[in-house]
């Protein structure tokens, strides 16, 4: 896996990772090759993953539940 490792990333670099991985998202799907792909997810999940296991009781937003998406307007 390319970067530094995501448990050596201080909280701050952790979260440029992640913005800068879920930025990067969507061309990387579209127009990367098989390889660039896998590299992409799996530094994705690693970092995520990190971000994780360091907040595990963040706040989740009752929109973003099955609950609360149910009770959304069709």
């Amino acid at each position: 896996m390319g970067g530094i490792e995501p448990h050596e990333l201080d909280d701050h670099q952790l979260l440029r990772e992640l913005e800068t991985i879920h930025r990067t998202r969507h061309d990387t799907l579209l127009h990367g090759s098989p390889a660039a792909l896998a590299a992409h997810n799996n530094r994705m999940a690693a970092l995520e993953g990190e971000y994780l296991r360091r907040h595990p009781d963040r706040a989740v937003a009752y929109g973003r539940t099955r609950d609360g998406a149910r009770e959304r307007p069709k």
